[in-house]
């Protein structure tokens, strides 16, 4: 578990279940991507989402990356389908934190996604010729 936030007090703590589609992109992002991945939050303006290699943490980069909602402790060993959820850990940092879930989910997607399209192997066509 990442250090930011194994030492916060925790407000609340609930059992999540995390889409398999999202939850498959973020394994892919593992492999492709440079980890720790953050991402703005688009209309949260300074709260930004950290991906590490074990947790997903959404943090207040104005208060010193002060933790306010992370996913942990995924469920997934032993996995045998690609099309099931993953049950995992919330931690709550905050008390409105549970505002923030579906924007977070929502916008990781979508910058998953175009980040990964942007890493795809080149074939090599449409070049440039070098001088």
């Amino acid at each position: 578990m990442v250090t930011r936030i194994h030492d916060m007090p925790v407000y609340a703590v609930r059992t999540d279940q995390i889409a398999a589609p999202l939850y498959n992109l973020w394994r892919r992002a593992r492999l492709h991507l440079e980890m720790p991945l953050r991402i703005e939050l688009a209309g949260l303006k300074q709260m930004v989402l950290i991906l590490e290699e074990d947790s997903w943490v959404v943090v207040d980069q104005c208060q010193y990356d002060l933790p306010v909602l992370a996913w942990v402790e995924f469920q997934d060993s032993g996995r045998t389908t690609l099309h099931t959820p993953v049950t995992c850990t919330m931690n709550y940092y905050h008390y409105m934190a549970s505002h923030l879930r579906e924007k977070v989910l929502t916008r990781m997607g979508e910058v998953l996604e175009a980040r990964l399209s942007d890493t795809a192997p080149d074939t090599g066509q449409n070049q440039p010729s070098q001088i």
